[in-house]
């Protein structure tokens, strides 16, 4: 089989203690998530910067990784601030899997955020 007609499953991975949602292809990462947790009330996930390495972009890998955190923010029954420009657009157009945050908790992120950029 040719490289070109090979397909290799995505695999996301959720790297908590470092903030990152990892995508990976035989074990090589290609591209991932910097976010952060509100620990706090108001509690989210907070995506802040959305990445595809050089030679994998094109292949809805960002979109993976946006849908796959949407996901877990789901299950753990918190909503998901994207403050990053992708994750944002990607928001806007998948309303139905992409609730939009409480106003409290954009505010509480924004905040965060302009006060600790080690955040990300």
């Amino acid at each position: 089989m040719s490289e070109r007609s090979r397909i290799v499953a995505v695999e996301f991975e959720d790297e908590r203690k470092a903030g990152r949602l990892l995508a990976a292809e035989d074990g090589t990462v290609v591209g991932y998530i910097a976010y952060f947790v509100l620990a706090e009330p108001p509690h989210a996930l907070v995506a802040v910067h959305t990445v595809v390495e050089p030679g994998h972009e094109g292949r809805g890998i960002a979109g993976g990784l946006v849908r796959t955190f949407y996901g877990i923010a789901a299950a753990e029954g918190v909503p998901v601030v994207p403050l990053c420009p992708y994750a944002a657009a990607w928001a806007a157009k998948h309303p139905d899997e992409a609730p939009q945050a409480p106003a409290e908790a954009v505010a509480a992120a924004k905040a965060r955020l302009d006060t600790d950029r080690s955040s990300w």
